[in-house]
Parts: C-alpha cells; sequence; structure tokens
C-alpha cells in the first residue's frame, strides 16, 4: 500500500460536497449583494425616469401657465391645471418608493413645491378678476418663480441619483474584481485537490484499461486512499482476473447479443412480403371454383412479386458480412413510386388510398432498390398512423430550379407525431407504436437510404392532423450516353 499524501481522510463523495458547498455559498452571496445592488441601480434609474417625466410635465404647466395669463384662455388653463394633477399623482406613487433612499427630501420637497403652486395658481384663476393690477401682478411673481424651482428641483434629483448610480456601480465593480480573485484562489485550491484525491487515481484506472484491451491483465497497485478510489481500484482488479477467466465466454455473447438484434431487424422486414404472399394464397383458394383466369394470374403475380421482394430482404441478410455496392443510376422516379405502391397495394385496407402525382419524365441518379425500400416504409408508416377511415397517403414530386434540387413529399392522415417526439423518429430503434407493433427501423432506413443520395429528408406534423415527410434530392443533368432505366 503507498501512503497518501494527505494526513486528513474524506472519500470523493465528501470532497466533492465540500467543493460544491463552498462554491454555491460564495456564488450565493456574491449573488444576494450584486442582486441587492442591481435592484438598488433598477429603483433610482426609476427614479430618474420619473424626474425626467417631472422635468417635462413641469415644462408643459410653465407653456400653459404662460399662455393663460398672457391671453386668459380657458383651454390653457384646464390643460394646466390637468398637468399639475398629473405631476401630483406621479409624486404620490413616488414616495413610498423612495423611502430611504438619499433622494427621498428632494422628492418630499418637489411635492410640496407643487402643491404650493397648485393653490397659487387656484387663488389666481379663482380670485383673479377681483384683484387689483399689483396684488395680482406679486401673484403672478410668485407662480413663475415657484415654476422656477420645481424645474431646478427635478434636475436637481436626476443629477443626485445618477451619481449615486455610479457611485453603486464603482462598488459592484470593486466587489466583482475582490470575488474573481478569491473565486481564482478557491479554484487553485480545489484543482490541487481534484488532480491529487480524484483525477490522478482515474487517469491510472483508465491507463490500465487501454493495457487490458491491448491484452495484458496486469493488476493495479492500490493506492491507500481510504475513500471510493481505492475501492474502485480493487474491484477493478477483482473484474481484471475474472476477465482473462472468461474471455471467450464474453466474445461468445456478444456474437450472439448482434445476431439477436440483427434477426429483429429481419424478420420484422419479412413478415409484411410473407403476409401477403398467405394472404394471396387464402384469396386464390377461395377463388379456384370461379376459374377467373386473369384474376388468379394478377394473384400469381402478386406472390411472385413479394417472393422477389423476401429473396431481396434475404439477400440484404446476407450483406450482413459484405456490403452492396451502391449504385446510381439515371431512374424515372415514377417506375419507382408506382412499383412501390403495387407492393404494398396488398397491405392498403379499405377505405385507404394511395395518390401519386409524379411527372412522367421525372429522371434521377437513384439506386432504384433502395429508393423503392424507403418509399415502402413512408407508406407502411403511413398505413400504420391512420387510425379514422377514410384516410389518404399522397406522394407528389417537383423540379426545385432555384435550388436545383427534386423535392418529394409523401403525406398521411394519420394521428401525426407529438411535438416532442418529432426530432426523434429518425433515430435508430425509437418509436411511437405499442411494444411488438414495431422495431424503430423504418425510418432511420429511410433516413440512411436519403442520405447515400446526398439527399435530406424532414418531417412536418401536428397531434390530429397527419404528418408530412419531405425528401429533397440532388437533380444532375444526364449524360448524353446515359439512358434512364425504367
Amino acid at each position: 500500500m503507498v501512503r497518501s499524501f494527505f494526513p486528513w481522510h474524506f472519500n470523493i463523495r465528501q470532497k466533492v460536497i465540500m467543493g460544491l458547498t463552498a462554491g454555491i455559498l460564495a456564488i450565493g452571496f456574491i449573488g444576494i449583494v450584486s442582486y441587492y445592488y442591481l435592484r438598488v441601480i433598477e429603483l433610482k434609474q426609476h427614479l430618474v425616469e420619473v424626474a425626467d417625466d417631472l422635468s417635462n410635465i413641469m415644462l408643459e404647466i410653465r407653456r400653459y401657465e404662460k399662455n393663460y395669463l398672457l391671453y386668459g384662455s380657458a383651454e390653457d388653463l384646464t390643460e394646466n391645471q390637468r398637468y399639475i394633477q398629473l405631476g401630483l399623482n406621479v409624486l404620490e406613487k413616488l414616495e413610498p418608493e423612495v423611502m430611504g433612499f438619499k433622494g427621498a427630501p428632494q422628492v418630499s420637497l418637489i411635492r410640496q413645491h407643487f402643491s404650493d403652486y397648485h393653490k397659487l395658481m387656484k387663488k389666481i384663476t379663482t380670485n383673479g378678476t377681483g384683484l387689483n393690477h399689483s396684488s395680482r401682478r406679486e401673484l403672478e411673481e410668485q407662480l413663475r418663480e415657484l415654476g422656477k424651482q420645481l424645474v431646478e428641483l427635478s434636475h436637481q434629483l436626476v443629477k443626485i441619483e445618477r451619481e449615486r448610480i455610479l457611485e453603486i456601480i464603482m462598488t459592484l465593480k470593486t466587489q466583482l474584481v475582490t470575488a474573481i480573485f478569491i473565486f481564482l484562489l478557491l479554484g487553485g485550491f480545489l484543482s490541487f485537490v481534484v488532480s491529487r484525491k480524484i483525477l490522478q487515481p482515474l487517469r491510472v484506472i483508465e491507463k490500465t484499461t487501454l493495457r487490458i484491451a491491448m491484452g495484458n491483465f496486469n493488476p493495479l497497485e492500490v493506492l491507500d486512499t481510504r475513500d471510493e478510489t481505492q475501492r474502485v481500484v480493487e474491484a477493478f482488479n477483482r473484474m481484471v482476473a475474472e476477465l482473462e477467466k472468461r474471455q471467450d465466454q464474453l466474445v461468445q455473447a456478444k456474437k450472439l447479443s448482434s445476431l439477436g438484434v440483427l434477426t429483429s431487424g429481419v424478420a420484422h422486414q419479412l413478415n409484411n412480403p410473407l403476409n401477403n404472399i398467405s394472404t394471396s394464397c387464402q384469396i386464390l383458394m377461395e377463388e379456384l371454383d370461379t376459374k377467373n383466369f386473369e384474376f388468379f394470374k394478377k394473384m400469381l403475380t402478386n406472390i411472385e412479386q413479394e417472393v422477389d421482394r423476401a429473396r431481396d430482404i434475404v439477400k440484404g441478410l446476407l450483406e450482413f458480412s459484405r456490403s452492396r455496392e451502391f449504385t446510381l443510376k439515371p431512374t424515372y422516379l415514377k417506375e419507382v413510386v408506382d412499383r412501390s405502391i403495387r407492393l404494398i397495394s396488398s397491405q392498403v385496407p379499405a377505405g385507404i388510398e394511395i395518390v401519386e402525382h409524379v411527372p412522367d419524365d421525372l429522371v434521377l441518379h437513384l439506386d432504384a432498390h433502395r429508393m423503392q425500400e424507403a418509399f415502402l416504409n413512408l407508406f407502411m408508416n403511413g398505413l400504420q398512423a391512420i387510425e379514422t377511415l377514410p384516410g389518404q397517403i399522397k406522394v407528389e414530386a417537383r423540379l426545385d430550379k432555384e435550388i436545383r434540387r427534386v423535392v418529394i413529399t409523401v403525406t398521411d392522415t394519420g394521428k401525426g407525431i407529438s411535438k416532442k417526439d418529432l426530432g426523434r423518429i429518425f433515430d435508430p430503434f425509437f418509436t411511437t407504436k405499442e411494444v411488438g407493433a414495431g422495431t424503430g427501423l423504418g425510418l432511420s432506413i429511410v433516413y440512411g437510404i436519403i442520405e447515400k443520395h446526398q439527399g435530406t429528408i424532414t418531417a412536418e406534423s401536428k397531434e390530429g392532423e397527419g404528418t408530412r415527410f419531405i425528401i429533397r434530392l440532388p437533380c444532375k443533368p444526364i449524360a448524353p450516353d446515359e439512358g434512364p432505366l425504367a
């Protein structure tokens, strides 16, 4: 055993909790102080805005005061009184908010001057006709002086609060610099502790894991850390000993696991053609007495197509160990879509129709077999999504010359996909169906096929409104010596 460098012994959980607690307390304290100062700045900024508003209100009061004293207009007097009342209302709401602030006495003084101004204006307007010229002139002078003082007081209030805001900002900056320094010290100390007590043992385990992967099963040296690291290393050494004994069994188990996953996917794909063959055979047996040879021919053709489809699926199983060459050839898109519709037609329930609008002359560089598989998976997905009849699956294609791409849409009238699931539908093994109703491989296969064609596929859906898959494939010019394949 190698003795630990540190005289105290805490396990990793305690070390992490202590470090997180110290950090959280420090952050919480700084956060509370910063929030307090920011709140004060916010209130003071509000006070400055109100002071500016009061200054503007006072200017309006003075303007209408001047017009009234010059022309005696009743309309100017009304506006003057309205602005006075507006200023008083603002000050009444403001006074409780600024309690304890440096500008509170200034606000009270402004409110007192506003009241005095209001009373003096009422005195002039009420007793104006009964006053001699000298008395009226004296009152008007007092009114002008009060108005001037109000404007000056509002400006002083703005100045005082702005200076206070700057003081708070400087204090906040000092505190933040101090906090950063403390955090750097705390971070340096925690980094040292974490490096020596946690990361160093974990690096040893990591290196040993890589060594074991290369076939070297020598055990680790156990450090006397008296924490989870020591127990992990001891358990790791026991695991290494077991790995050395059971290596062959684990390899075999891995092969069986891979085979199980592969068989699940193949069984899911083989189920459809086998069901179609079984259904066609039952129909033929029921219709033998009718001697409708044209119908018999049609059923046998369907059986042959499904057998070919099953053969292709089995061929895909053989490609598990060797990849089939992916070949792009000029192909009529309509032929691929029509062939896919024919193959799926025996599985389309009554009340559901597949509508196709694909231009006859639209030629793309495709691997027809794989693109057909993509359409079949999309059709099957749409059929399984339609729960309420009648229903429809619509396939449309058009050439977008601006982006030089062919846009293909496959739209169904099914139950749709929820917003939380829409971003995951192309993930392997993700399915919203019930257990046993699907493996979640279909749309993942479609995504891979479209990606191989250097295209993109997206989905648009709302619950209860169906789903639309949008495929965009590159449109490349066809060389003169290339002929489209049917």
